[in-house]
């Protein structure tokens, strides 16, 4: 007998059906025994009589969270006996017969309500349990509808979804790399992706035309507030586009997810409001301003993009680069304003370079940002000299990209949202914790599964790598004072 979900209960009155599912709740009226079993889809009351004996004397043993199969009749209820609070409220199931799969001991925590007050370290501790929480489930749902919109109308647009490697090479791109050890060639390295960039460029010098991908990020940064070592992104790039196409097709496909998944909510102006960085810095001190008339209106969605942002900033060494030198302030592979081009190649007037970047800001957080890129060699490796690097390095760095560059590359650019943050936001979320199945704490634990960890000796050996903890403390957690630069795609 196939299963049912007890959401489409109210579809099979009168029917034999099979449910499978954890005992929500269990309750007596008399010598009748009730439970609401609960499933991914929902709740429904299951109603257990004594005459049916051998089942009835194994339902009183049933405790909450055992998982059971029941197969039974769904009937209606009466009348009185209505409950329009859930979506199975007119009808209950008359059982038949009863399995347990499967027993719980009592939880270490309550999952019952939003969970906001239970401490987040337990929380996450036991985060399989954490799930079963009604809101978190809405969540990881929700999320999972969302990037299914995006998919669908990405494919409507003619991208192609493409995955990109998760091990790659360690190039300076702003935030530190995590770094993998290679077995097969001793003393040498891979990097984990802190964000597709150099591969959706690359794509685009391949001939695709419009990529995107739904991309594991991760960056080996200090510990900051609402970040994780790991997040995702929608990633996507396009050849011969301008940045008013792709802020387009962003800003169309942010309308569509809000008015399609979201009706409840309005946006507050439609185009999103465009802010010069300058003005932004200006008047808001920002350059993620919250441009709601209402605050406190939790519905109301302030879009709005900043763009002409400085190209090249002076600053402190982070992440490799060099002391006291020009870096870039968002991308080192975006290109210049085109009336700041021959400026860019003549190293002049660095302070005043304008690049292309656009950042979309969504009540006073940052959601995306993207850029023209700089598809012409020359304008790459200058980028580089300008930052400090000698050639050597930059080709040693950077080569394979400016090898691509020199065979027929396209002009083209892209953009990157912070889906985590997107998603917290569009559900009201106070963190983007809230919204990812298995999020790691600040400073980068997972305390379920309790790493980072150990590893045994022999796998250190094979990886010709030996631990030096001479300068380090007992029991500190010695940290750069210096946060690692922040990056947008």
């Amino acid at each position: 007998m196939p299963r049912f979900l007890v959401k489409d209960a109210s579809k099979h009155i009168g029917e034999k059906v099979r449910v499978c599912g954890w005992v929500n709740a269990r309750r007596a009226h008399g010598k009748i025994l009730f439970i609401d079993l609960r499933d991914i889809s929902g709740i429904m009351q299951v109603v257990f009589i004594p005459s049916n004996k051998e089942v009835y004397e194994l339902a009183e043993k049933l405790r909450p969270e055992w998982v059971v199969e029941i197969i039974g009749q769904i009937v209606k209820r009466p009348e009185n006996m209505v409950n329009p609070k859930i979506e199975t409220g007119q009808v209950e199931m008359s059982v038949e017969s009863l399995k347990v799969l499967s027993e719980s001991e009592t939880l270490p925590l309550s999952i019952e309500g939003d969970g906001y007050k239970i401490g987040e370290e337990i929380r996450m501790k036991y985060r399989y349990l954490d799930l079963r929480r009604e809101r978190m489930k809405r969540n990881i749902i929700v999320r999972h509808k969302i990037i299914k919109f995006i998919r669908d109308f990405l494919d409507k647009e003619n991208f192609a979804e493409i995955e990109t490697p998760i091990l790659t090479k360690s190039t300076p791109e702003g935030a530190r790399d995590y770094i993998v050890p290679s077995r097969l060639q001793a003393g040498k390295f891979y990097a984990l992706p802190q964000s597709p960039q150099q591969y959706k460029q690359l794509l685009m010098a391949g001939g695709f035309e419009r990529y995107f991908q739904i991309a594991r990020c991760l960056r080996d940064e200090d510990p900051r507030g609402d970040r994780q070592p790991e997040f995702t992104q929608l990633d996507l790039e396009m050849s011969f586009v301008e940045k008013e196409d792709v802020m387009d097709l962003t800003e169309r496909l942010l309308i569509s997810i809000v008015k399609n998944l979201f009706p409840d909510k309005k946006i507050q102006e439609i185009p999103f409001p465009i802010i010069e960085y300058k003005d932004a810095m200006k008047k808001y001190k920002t350059d993620r301003p919250d441009l709601r008339k209402d605050k406190k209106d939790k519905d109301l969605l302030a879009f709005c993009w900043i763009i002409n942002f400085p190209f090249f900033e002076k600053g402190p060494s982070e992440a490799g680069y060099p002391e006291g030198k020009w870096t870039f302030t968002h991308n080192p592979f975006s290109a210049a304003k085109p009336e700041f081009r021959e400026d860019l190649l003549n190293k002049k007037n660095i302070e005043n370079i304008l690049t292309s970047q656009y950042d979309i800001a969504l009540n006073g957080l940052e959601v995306g940002g993207g850029s023209i890129r700089n598809y012409r060699p020359e304008a790459l490796e200058k980028v580089f000299e300008i930052m400090g690097y000698k050639k050597e390095e930059i080709h040693g760095k950077f080569g394979h990209m400016l090898e691509a560059f020199k065979y027929g590359a396209p002009p083209h650019g892209g953009i990157a949202w912070g889906l985590d943050r997107l998603v917290s936001l569009l559900l009201d979320e106070p963190n983007i914790r809230e919204v990812i199945a298995f999020p790691k704490t600040g400073d980068g634990r997972d305390l379920m599964m309790d790493f980072p960890s150990e590893v045994d000796k022999n796998q250190l050996k094979e990886l010709h790598i030996k631990i030096d903890l001479s300068g380090l403390k007992i029991g500190s957690k010695r940290q750069s004072k210096k946060p690692a630069k922040k990056i947008k795609k």
